[in-house]
């Protein structure tokens, strides 16, 4: 739940012209607390997103307060999430070894 209302504030509140952002996991502490946002971006920086992010966390964190009923509203931490690129890169690497077999066949 708190996934889809963040992923909708930032796709209504925030503009990244340089590329797409996608929230792919928010993990909330069991103290509720917390929640760790991972984000991926395609066609962009990681790092200027995230600094994007992170000035608009009030703003965030507000939003998710008026829309999702919970105990404690949760302090956000943005991570760059990378998975998509080391999977991308570990297929890429099959890849390389099923040619060079090919090859030697």
């Amino acid at each position: 739940m708190l996934k889809r209302e963040l992923s909708g504030l930032i796709a209504r509140e925030m503009n990244f012209e340089q590329g797409l952002v996608s929230i792919n996991q928010v993990d909330v502490t069991s103290d509720l607390k917390n929640a760790h946002v991972f984000v991926s971006v395609l066609g962009a920086t990681g790092p200027a997103v995230i600094g994007q992010l992170e000035a608009h966390r009030r703003a965030l964190q507000s939003g998710i307060a008026k829309h999702v009923a919970l105990k404690y509203t949760p302090h956000l931490v943005f991570h760059l999430d990378d998975s998509i690129e080391r999977g991308a890169r570990v297929i890429e690497i099959m890849q390389e070894i099923d040619s060079n077999r090919e090859n030697k066949a």
